[in-house]
């Protein structure tokens, strides 16, 4: 299950104003959690460890560190697995072309694996914040399908095109968050999209 760690809510004026634990409203925001879901989805797909098919648990571990999730994780392998069933079903969002098609993917996994939408200050231990999973101590695979799926579905609304693309490089194949109002992003990454520059500036020459 998923541990949060308390947060101190001040009980004065301060407390309407959102004053809780300076990084709450990065670590927590709708772009944070989305690129959560994308780095998570990615590390997901990740060759086999030694022990099984997917990644390591200290390479799931290590991303959710790195996006602000609070240990104790007490990650087991079944989560892990159950992280990367939920990751295979995510990823169809990222190849939708267009908003109405993300819209339809979550849609149909908001209908069959998410519960009703609530508030939850995880009993007074953080501000309030909305929820999608079926219980504040639910399992590792419901959280994190619930959570992205609840801010990939806000991004397709704030912006009414898709959350998010797959890199086009073929050598590559991972999920990004798409941001911004310019020209519509390729590739997950500068490496990405400077090698494919590069290869294609080659087939070029060898034509």
């Amino acid at each position: 299950m998923r541990y949060i760690r308390p947060v101190p809510i001040p009980h004065d004026a301060d407390a309407d104003a959102g004053v809780h634990d300076p990084d709450w409203s990065t670590r927590h925001s709708v772009l944070s959690t989305a690129r959560r879901t994308a780095a998570l989805v990615n590390v997901l797909a990740a060759g086999p460890s030694d022990v099984g098919g997917g990644p390591a648990v200290e390479a799931v571990a290590e991303v959710l560190r790195a996006h602000g999730e609070k240990e104790p994780f007490d990650l087991t392998a079944r989560d892990v697995q159950g992280m990367r069933e939920a990751a295979t079903l995510l990823r169809d969002v990222f190849a939708a072309e267009s908003a109405d098609a993300a819209a339809h993917v979550l849609n149909r996994l908001l209908g069959a694996h998410t519960g009703r939408l609530r508030l939850s200050s995880h009993r007074g231990g953080s501000p309030w914040h909305p929820h999608v999973d079926r219980a504040d101590d639910a399992p590792w695979p419901e959280w994190f399908l619930a959570s992205s799926c609840l801010a990939l579905t806000v991004l397709v609304w704030d912006r009414q095109r898709p959350p998010g693309r797959i890199c086009a490089s073929g050598s590559c194949r991972n999920v990004f968050i798409a941001r911004g109002s310019g020209p519509e992003r390729r590739y997950c990454s500068r490496r990405c999209a400077t090698r494919e520059r590069v290869a294609a500036h080659r087939r070029r020459g060898d034509g």
